[in-house]
């Protein structure tokens, strides 16, 4: 039986794709959970014509964010800082002040997106991964800088 699926299924398919299983997975499962809609003959054709604009749109999607990507790969963004004597940090940089430090380059993501190699807790240069997707995951440098306090 040939089913669209609505949403991603794990090792069944992805949203967007027409696949065949069986007629129970689908009836008793698929259906009743929303996941997938049967195909039949009167529907067909508009489930064809739906997967080929989902994926001219998804092109588009990742075009757009491919460029975003590179755009990531070649920032270089300072923050300063409140530092001990040894160099570490009174707390860590965290996700929202890298999301407002790409918020000022025009580059507008979400606290969830931003992924560390390592806690930024000392001044120096550090690596930051932005999830853009499962497949694009661009990484900048961010320079971690002494605030100097008047004595």
């Amino acid at each position: 039986m040939q089913v669209y699926m609505l949403k991603d299924v794990e090792r069944v398919g992805l949203a967007g794709s027409m696949i065949t299983v069986s007629e129970g997975y689908a009836v008793n499962f698929l259906v009743p959970r929303k996941l997938a809609v049967i195909i039949n003959e009167s529907n067909r054709d508009f489930f064809k014509n739906k997967k080929v604009k989902e994926q001219v749109s998804a092109e588009i999607l990742n075009s757009k964010v491919a460029m975003l990507a590179e755009r990531i790969k070649e920032l270089r963004l300072n923050i300063k800082e409140r530092v001990h004597d040894d160099g570490k940090l009174y707390g860590s940089v965290g996700a929202d002040e890298i999301v407002a430090l790409l918020k000022e380059k025009e580059i507008v993501i979400d606290r969830k997106q931003v992924v560390f190699d390592k806690s930024v807790k000392f001044v120096g240069e550090h690596k930051v991964t932005i999830r853009l997707s499962s497949k694009l995951q661009p990484q900048f440098t961010l320079k971690v800088e002494a605030l100097k306090q008047a004595a």
